[in-house]
């Protein structure tokens, strides 16, 4: 699955600014002519999709994402020509190939990146490049770490103690091992640290950072563990920094036998 989260979309959208951010960066690196069809593997509520929409007048849009709440609110931002899919990213399939996709956000919530990394190969056409970027290993570290510490006492030990959790968190070396292993050519693979302090914490840690957690808990306890993970990371300042670590990820489907690219020619 590509996701064990029942993702809140409207709160997502409403706090996901920071994130939007980082997908922006990501989509600068998609060098685009403006008439390709691009797939968004994790598209959320949209927000970066919107901004893939502007850049391709000629082109054509496909989103997909595991959470149906996701999809429907991105649905009411987007165009109504956007096409849009609820599905699991290790089982993608969009009716045809694609000439990129761009992803952000969303690979460290697939357990396997060798059936992800495959799918996401068969997805694209020959000489179709992924540009995408994830938590790498590192990510969130001082969050779950607070988590964890939080999550072993009181009335939490019994549905927390000893969870690991269903983020893969890789290595930049693993990741372009697995890349190549799918088939994938001219990959790189490099983390980069964007340390973030979000305006309201607590709806962040719960919507975005927290949320596997909490679907653990009872409801009745949810809030009082967000209040005591926020507290635990609350620096001299009072902020609440979220560590993250991405991994920011580029590679190409090998193009047809016979095409310049393909002899090495520009």
């Amino acid at each position: 699955m590509t996701t064990t989260r029942d993702w809140n979309g409207r709160s997502y959208d409403r706090i996901s600014e920071f994130m939007e951010q980082l997908g922006r960066d990501v989509l600068d690196r998609l060098v685009l002519t403006g008439d390709e069809t691009v797939l968004d593997a994790g598209c959320g509520t949209g927000r970066v999709t919107q901004a893939l929409i502007e850049r391709l007048p000629r082109g054509h849009v496909i989103g997909v994402d595991g959470s149906a709440d996701m999809i429907a609110v991105a649905a009411e931002r987007l165009p109504e020509e956007t096409e849009l899919h609820v599905q699991d990213l290790c089982e993608l399939d969009v009716g045809r190939q694609v000439d990129a996709i761009l992803s952000t956000a969303t690979f460290h919530w697939i357990a396997d990146h060798d059936r992800l990394f495959a799918a996401l190969h068969t997805a694209l056409k020959p000489g179709g490049r992924l540009v995408a970027q994830c938590g790498g290993v590192g990510n969130v570290d001082a969050v779950h770490a607070a988590a964890a510490q939080v999550g072993a006492r009181g009335p939490y030990r019994e549905h927390l103690a000893g969870w690991r959790g269903p983020w893969n968190f890789s290595t930049p070396a693993d990741a372009e091992r697995r890349l190549r292993a799918a088939g994938f050519t001219d990959v790189s693979a490099w983390v980069t640290e964007r340390p973030a302090r979000p305006e309201e914490p607590l709806e962040y840690l719960s919507t975005i950072v927290l949320g596997a957690h909490l679907e653990r808990l009872p409801a009745a306890l949810r809030d009082a563990f967000v209040d005591d993970v926020a507290t635990a990371l609350r620096g001299e300042d009072g902020h609440v920094t979220i560590d993250y670590v991405r991994l920011n990820l580029d590679a190409a489907k090998r193009p047809p036998s016979g095409s310049p690219s393909a002899r090495g020619g520009h």
